[in-house]
């Protein structure tokens, strides 16, 4: 099995049964913030689209790139769908001239076949709303001498199956960077968003150590990030600078933290780096350049190496911006209205949830979602909020003009914008902005009022608590790290005050705990 690295998250894998092509990006994501790191531009994208098999994990578009899917892969590969609740990724490959699915059950292995042989493959399918955009997903695919297991940025609870159904996994590809706008972009101290942002960085890649621990992998690639920001507003939030409490650390980095932590087995990829694997054992791994040069890319010359790929994106991050939406215009509270009020109504779980009204500040006008009366209106005098946002209007502009389902996969991955709250974390708000359709809020709805479970318990230093995370149900006893009488979930740094079981990262969310 060759298993070639085409950027950020995306992989070509080659048998002797067929190719397939994982999560290929290339053209700017989220509003031009996003471009893969390194630069995997100059790739001969026609020879590495020419594939029989696709595999798109979700639709965050550093995974799903339309334009790319549309100019550089077969239309005849055949797409190994995942088994999400909300048709939308196969509606959006359909509408690119993808034709030929197989549609996969979660978590069970299936046999493809094709001309050139049989594959077993399995697509862990997560399905919660905060999963990607209505869904996330990771691809485990044997040729019956080598088992690669694709993890990209999915964070599934249970793996249970992996090595049941496929045995000894020979290489595990997976996220270890950060992907999200927290803690930058919060009105806070800068001392405190330090001390955010340094426990952040080391809490993601805990989480995948615990998972590589998890599968067992014999060779390990760190894939899926850091992005990198070539605009001069984001440059800052790149990690060249020495800062501790950049939450998105490069390859380098963590594969020098699990050597420390004793995994001498990490391979660094860059686009174009193949490697030949024949079970556990790894043939020969291929950078396109001296290798030198390759681990220079992320150490003594990155900085320079931002610069001029930035130089080289100048016109192209030009060209997004000049297309967005003017940012004077006519009030927005009334397409907002338009936009917001019938998925509010269409809602009780997440509208109460959420709990309280919410600002928008939209340059020079104010607009307020009272979720509670499930209205948008104007602010009343001296109003106090204790959830707010600043967006740029020609952002919001535009989705309002392309009539985006999902402004967390537009806007907030953005990192253009600021924020303020007071409290925890509020995970209703921020699946309502991302499920601005009414199957994709009807489906978020009820997932939220069936997910409620918490009957099973274990004990974990001193304390009985529910197994399962009130968060997202991940495995309290694989995922769960008990500090004096607070609990962390690492797959996505939830805490909670077991003394009380309240919830410390958000609102509701309570946790059944007890001392032993």
């Amino acid at each position: 099995m060759q298993v070639t690295s085409v950027g950020h998250a995306g992989f070509r894998i080659d048998t002797a049964a067929g190719s397939i092509l994982c999560d290929p990006w290339v053209n700017p994501a989220y509003f031009a913030s996003w471009f893969p790191f390194p630069d995997n531009s100059q790739l001969d994208w026609d020879a590495l689209g020419d594939v029989d098999y696709l595999y798109v994990s979700h639709l965050h578009k550093d995974h799903f790139d339309p334009a790319h899917l549309a100019a550089h892969v077969r239309k005849d590969a055949v797409v190994l769908l995942p088994d999400y609740p909300v048709p939308d990724l196969r509606r959006e490959l359909e509408a690119l001239g993808f034709h030929d699915f197989v549609e996969t059950t979660d978590s069970v292995k299936h046999r493809v076949s094709g001309p050139k042989g049989d594959l077993d493959v399995m697509i862990i399918a997560l399905r919660a709303p905060a999963d990607g955009p209505i869904g996330d997903s990771g691809l485990v695919v044997s040729d019956g001498e080598t088992v690669a297991f694709n993890m990209n940025d999915a964070r599934p609870v249970d793996l249970d199956m992996v090595a049941a159904e496929f045995g000894h996994v020979d290489v595990h590809m997976l996220q270890y960077s950060g992907a999200i706008w927290y803690p930058m972009v919060y009105d806070m101290p800068d001392r405190a968003k330090q001390a955010f942002g340094t426990q952040k960085r080391q809490r993601q890649m805990d989480r995948s150590r615990q998972y590589i621990a998890q599968v067992g992998a014999t060779w390990v690639v760190p894939s899926a990030g850091p992005p990198c920001f070539l605009d001069d507003e984001l440059r800052d939030l790149n990690d060249d600078h020495g800062d501790p409490a950049n939450i998105f650390p490069d390859q380098v980095v963590f594969l020098d933290q699990l050597r420390t932590h004793g995994h001498d087995r990490g391979l660094l990829m860059i686009p174009g780096t193949t490697g030949d694997f024949t079970g556990s054992t790894l043939n020969s791994l291929t950078h396109p350049v001296p290798d030198d040069e390759a681990e220079a890319i992320f150490t003594t010359g990155k900085a320079d190496y931002i610069e001029a790929y930035a130089q080289r994106m100048a016109p192209t991050l030009a060209a997004i911006k000049a297309s967005w939406a003017p940012a004077e215009g006519e009030p927005l509270i009334e397409p907002l209205r338009a936009k917001f009020e019938p998925i509010m109504l269409q809602t009780d779980q997440i509208c109460d949830g959420i709990g309280y009204p919410v600002e928008l500040r939209l340059g020079a006008e104010t607009v307020v979602l009272d979720f509670p009366k499930r209205v948008v209106r104007e602010p009343i005098p001296d109003e106090k909020f204790r959830y707010g946002f600043g967006i740029p209007p020609e952002l919001v502009r535009t989705v309002l003009r392309d009539d985006e389902p999902d402004w967390v996969n537009t806007i907030f991955l953005s990192t253009r914008f600021t924020a303020w709250r007071v409290g925890g974390y509020n995970e209703y708000l921020y699946t309502f902005f991302k499920c601005l359709t009414d199957e994709r809020i009807a489906y978020a709805d009820g997932w939220f009022a069936e997910s409620r479970d918490d009957s099973a318990s274990i004990t974990l230093d001193g304390w009985e608590i529910q197994r399962r995370c009130p968060h997202l149900k991940a495995d309290l006893s694989k995922f769960g790290v008990v500090e004096g009488s607070t609990l962390t979930c690492n797959l996505h740094g939830w805490q909670w005050n077991l003394t009380n079981g309240r919830c410390l990262t958000s609102k509701g969310h309570e946790l059944r705990s007890s001392k032993a």
